[in-house]
């Protein structure tokens, strides 16, 4: 918005005051940094130095960027609307990214909180992450077993039921007070400023591809992959056919050709919503056209939906490219989501009215940080593909999350973001959690129904809630619905590693139409009842799902047994395949 303003006004003018404030800016964290401390000490000092020094070339880096857009665009004497847009996200890229917290969730968060020690090994960054996991694993293995004790209690004991109270609690605390310290670690470690300029660069480039791809030299020539709008589903679920259809695109080497006219969201089409996936390729002309597989010399192929799809290739989700494998194991905890989450970052790239309806709904509604979104998936879903979870189930997963921050910063207001297709919801909360500043919209909620879904008024109601879910510090929702793993793959391009920010009180995370989802056993497990089955270390699991208690249920690939198992005891097999590593794009 206040770049908006400022491009209201004298151009020259403007652009020259926003020139001097990010020299202010940046002197001041070359200041503040200098002044970072009194210590003596001559290696502290030299520290800090030497990451003044940094933040220096840094900035002289941007300032170079800036002068070159700058003078591009007062040299520009069109005008237009476009280039002026272009102008606002090329300049606020700059600023957002490398020195300011963004709107999106502040993917600079920390970043410089610690002097940049270098690259970290990629060991220590999975074993970081699965000391995480673990102490989760174990809190609701504890947590699990006390519940089942206090139910088989026979006689009524208020000291039994105290201790066994007692004990939960203080195992809570514990729990909480590891997580913060592992928190800590992460920030103080040194590599915080790597996690967060990898992330950048792995993003940027993966973004850089899909443009080239999308943007062939001769559309008439170009190989073409056509996807059509039309699958029957809910706006989450047409999300993931179009990242499908991408990664299908991505791995083919082909355009995609995006068929949405008389789409049930906006008849108008995807392009009158987001902007076009393609500036010089749009139609599905060709010499010759074949439905999937078609054969290697096939100008256009016709996708169908990912359920009909035969051969099924190795490239579907849950996999991941050979190139960028090692790189993005080493920064993210659950590499697929990260994945996905780029191609929606490529899709999603609001038209001037879109984003404008965001930036409306953000002022309207006061969404503001520290917050937690939740999203409450009532209506065609419960009783057919996912359960009844109360109201207060949602919030005990809140309050968890406020506590285990409060440890380390005071909040000022506990927030919460509530999207729900039952404005019922909305009212309840409010009535029942008077210490939470609830944000929603009941209206929204209202035509989120079965009944008004597949309308305009719908539409941006649907975009905007997942865009502010995804916005969110933490994510309380149910993995069974699309729309709240959409909101969580979203959340996972504006942080280095997203993976641990959600809580869902269901399903583990899933892609529909996935290929297997395979964990690999660490540690041997011997079955304490009928209901476990056995492991060696080396054993491939097909993972069916976490019970949140300690143990999650699947097939032992090599007994073909199925029962459950402790969740502690394996680790996600990332699935890597080989796909074009467009070597022309640096």
């Amino acid at each position: 918005m206040l770049l908006r303003q400022i491009l209201g006004l004298n151009t020259w003018v403007r652009v020259l005051i926003i020139f001097i404030s990010l020299w202010a800016i940046l002197i001041f964290v070359f200041v503040s940094k200098l002044n970072n401390g009194n210590s003596s000490d001559t290696d502290k000092a030299i520290k800090r130095l030497n990451q003044a020094l940094t933040y220096l070339e840094q900035s002289k880096k941007i300032n170079s960027e800036l002068k070159l857009l700058i003078d591009e665009y007062i040299n520009d004497n069109s005008y237009q609307p476009d280039k002026k847009q272009k102008f606002i996200d090329n300049v606020g890229s700059k600023l957002d990214v490398d020195f300011l917290p963004n709107q999106f969730g502040g993917f600079a968060e920390a970043a410089y909180q610690q002097p940049a020690k270098g690259v970290p090994d990629v060991e220590y960054e999975k074993l970081r992450r699965r000391v995480t996991t673990n102490i989760q694993e174990f809190w609701n293995y504890v947590h699990a077993e006390v519940q089942k004790v206090e139910k088989k209690l026979n006689v009524d004991s208020p000291e039994l039921k105290k201790s066994l109270a007692n004990l939960q609690s203080l195992a809570n605390e514990h729990k909480q007070s590891l997580l913060s310290d592992i928190d800590q670690m992460k920030l103080t470690d040194g590599y915080e400023y790597w996690r967060h300029k990898e992330a950048k660069e792995l993003s940027d480039l993966v973004q850089k591809r899909l443009h080239y791809l999308q943007n062939p030299d001769d559309c008439s020539t170009a190989r073409k992959l056509v996807c059509r709008l039309n699958k029957g589903c809910g706006y989450g679920c047409q999300l993931h056919h179009l990242v499908y259809c991408f990664i299908m695109a991505y791995a083919t080497e082909r355009t995609m050709i995006l068929k949405s006219k008389g789409w049930r969201y906006h008849k108008n089409g995807w392009e009158e919503v987001f902007q076009p996936i393609s500036d010089t390729c749009t139609d599905s002309n060709g010499v010759t056209h074949a439905s999937w597989p078609g054969q290697l010399n096939t100008q256009v192929i016709t996708l169908p939906i990912i359920d009909s799809l035969n051969p099924r290739p190795p490239y579907l989700p849950l996999a991941i490219p050979a190139d960028l494998a090692p790189r993005l194991m080493k920064l993210h905890g659950d590499p697929i989501v990260w994945w996905i989450g780029q191609f929606l970052k490529y899709l999603l790239r609001p038209t001037g009215d879109t984003r404008q309806m965001l930036e409306n709904g953000i002022e309207r509604l006061g969404f503001k940080r520290p917050i937690v979104g939740v999203h409450v998936r009532r209506t065609d879903k419960v009783g057919t593909e996912a359960a009844f979870h109360g109201i207060d189930e949602y919030m005990a997963a809140v309050d968890e999350y406020y506590a285990q921050i409060e440890l380390t910063q005071s909040v000022d207001k506990k927030r919460v973001f509530l999207a729900s297709d039952d404005p019922k919801v909305i009212d309840e909360a409010r009535k029942r959690y008077p210490n939470y500043e609830i944000i929603g919209d009941p209206d929204v909620a209202k035509i989120a129904a079965v009944s008004t879904r597949y309308t305009d008024t719908s539409l941006y109601g649907i975009i905007l809630d997942i865009h502010l879910l995804s916005l969110s510090d933490y994510l309380v929702c149910t993995f069974s619905s699309q729309v709240c793993r959409v909101a969580y793959e979203i959340m996972n391009t504006f942080y280095p590693d997203a993976s641990g920010r959600f809580k869902s009180l269901d399903d583990i995370y899933y892609y529909g139409g996935q290929n297997a989802h395979n964990r690999q056993a660490v540690l041997p497990h011997k079955p304490k009842s009928h209901d476990e089955i056995q492991m060696n270390v080396g054993d491939l699991v097909g993972v069916a799902g976490n019970h949140w208690n300690g143990f999650s249920k699947g097939k032992n690939t090599r007994t073909s047994q199925t029962g459950l198992f402790p969740s502690f005891k394996v680790n996600d097999k990332v699935e890597i395949v080989d796909l074009p590593t467009y070597s022309n794009v640096k």
